[in-house]
């Protein structure tokens, strides 16, 4: 008898429109990219940090060229995961890249988390203590038992909640430049310098900011019309995250000196909001801060749970139940919920952003190499576009490995042990690095149409 649970009926085809796909994309993105991520872009970029973002999609773009091109011809649940078996074969190189991409979606959890508690206890002027931890706890938490309420109550608040903040987030912006007169505040009253080296390391927390377009990828099989679509998607929700994100970018510089925001990074947003719209403006601010945040953490924890029980079904990374009963999915939620915590719990939203720019970044890198060197030509891909992303990608990651060395040398080091421990533990899990002529996703039978 099979005690592999059937899951089957958790990736429908047709079950995801395209709204519903742009929805879950955003989503992810815009609680990460604007309350948690401002301030860090700014204390790098300085004055021109608005530009960071642009570049940021531009890069992001880029990159989500080839996941368009194998999405529209392999549409599959399997997503990233089968991105890379189809490039590198069932090997350590695909499976540690995957697992790479899923505890990059983990971090963005616990940084957003973090980032809820950051806003929530603003109004009580509590910036650090044991509150924020437990805060941040206490929203995965939450997202945890939305999500074993069931997919349906999962899909129907992010919708809700993603035009909420879009809308509410937009308004902030143009309430804050109004207020202004539609001037930008003064670069520095310190005269602190900031380089081109900074601008570029500042990038790289601005393509995190954009990351989320990955979940889209990882629904291709259910969304309608999917070789259509999942593009459509991807595009559609880094065009309105790129001009959500400079409406706040340049509504928060109006409001306050690069300095005041660089002092205030992990809650610029509400900081610039007094000033701007007064007393009830900064309330409205940490409300919608806190829902934008805590739906952005529910969408975050549906999303990697549901690829860490993908990657378990496609046999890449082992699973044990520790006596839990229930689907996979269940069992890969609670892991899920379990990692985010420990991370919300002893690394602070700095540490826990970089993390997540060196994970995502040299996984995005293995990705483009694979579709240029395996299956260009297949998906009819233009290899000068895939290249570029590449060289993107490692000018990015080279700038910010070097503004990491001189700031927080410690955090290099853990990314570096973490990226290297993920691939040796998948090559003595799987015990090859690749397997040239196989795809190991055409076992996966419920995952492409």
């Amino acid at each position: 008898m099979d005690a592999t649970p059937d899951r089957t009926s958790e990736y429908r085809a047709d079950s995801l429109s395209l709204n519903g796909a742009v929805a879950m994309g955003t989503g992810v993105m815009i609680g990460a990219g604007i309350f948690a991520l401002t301030g860090q872009i700014a204390e790098l970029a300085g004055p021109l940090f608005p530009l960071a973002f642009i570049a940021g999609a531009v890069i992001t773009s880029f990159s989500a060229y080839g996941y368009v091109r194998m999405s529209n011809a392999w549409p599959s649940s399997g997503g990233i995961a089968m991105i890379l078996q189809k490039c590198y074969g069932p090997g350590a190189v695909a499976a540690g890249a995957a697992l790479l991409m899923a505890l990059s979606m983990v971090i963005a959890e616990s940084l957003v988390a973090r980032t809820f508690a950051t806003y929530v206890l603003r109004p009580f002027e509590i910036t650090g203590g044991p509150l924020v931890p437990i805060l941040a706890v206490a929203v995965i938490l939450f997202a945890f038992l939305v999500n074993i309420a069931g997919n349906r109550s999962v899909g129907l608040f992010s919708l809700v909640m993603a035009t909420l903040k879009i809308g509410g987030i937009a308004s902030f912006g143009i309430a804050a430049l109004w207020a202004s007169g539609f001037s930008f505040a003064t670069p520095s009253e310190s005269g602190r310098d900031f380089t081109a080296m900074g601008f570029m390391a500042s990038v790289a927390l601005a393509i995190l900011a954009f990351k989320g377009f990955t979940t889209i990828t990882n629904s291709g099989a259910e969304i309608t019309e999917p070789n259509r679509n999942v593009g459509r998607a991807i595009i559609i929700s880094i065009a309105l995250c790129v001009g959500v994100y400079l409406l706040v970018a340049f509504g928060v510089g109006s409001s306050l000196t690069i300095d005041r925001i660089i002092a205030a990074r992990d809650y610029s947003l509400a900081e610039a909001a007094e000033p701007a719209l007064g007393r009830a403006g900064f309330l409205l601010t940490v409300l919608l801060a806190a829902v934008a945040t805590a739906s952005g953490v529910l969408a975050s924890v549906f999303a990697v749970s549901r690829m860490l029980a993908m990657l378990t079904d496609m046999k890449m990374i082992p699973h044990s139940h520790f006596g839990m009963s229930g689907p996979i999915q269940r069992h890969t939620l609670i892991y899920t919920v379990v990692i985010a915590s420990t991370l919300a719990v002893f690394f602070d939203l700095g540490r826990i952003a970089s993390l997540g720019a060196f994970f995502y970044l040299f996984m995005d890198m293995i990705i483009q190499w694979g579709v240029f060197r395996f299956r260009r030509q297949e998906i009819g891909a233009a290899g000068a576009v895939l290249l570029a992303a590449i060289a993107f990608d490692a000018v990015v990651l080279a700038a910010f490995t070097a503004m990491k060395l001189q700031s927080d040398p410690a955090i290099v080091l853990y990314a570096a042990f973490a990226i290297g421990a993920v691939f040796g533990f998948q090559r003595v899990y799987l015990g090859r690095w690749t397997e040239a002529g196989e795809t190991g996703h055409a076992a996966h039978e419920n995952g492409e149409r």
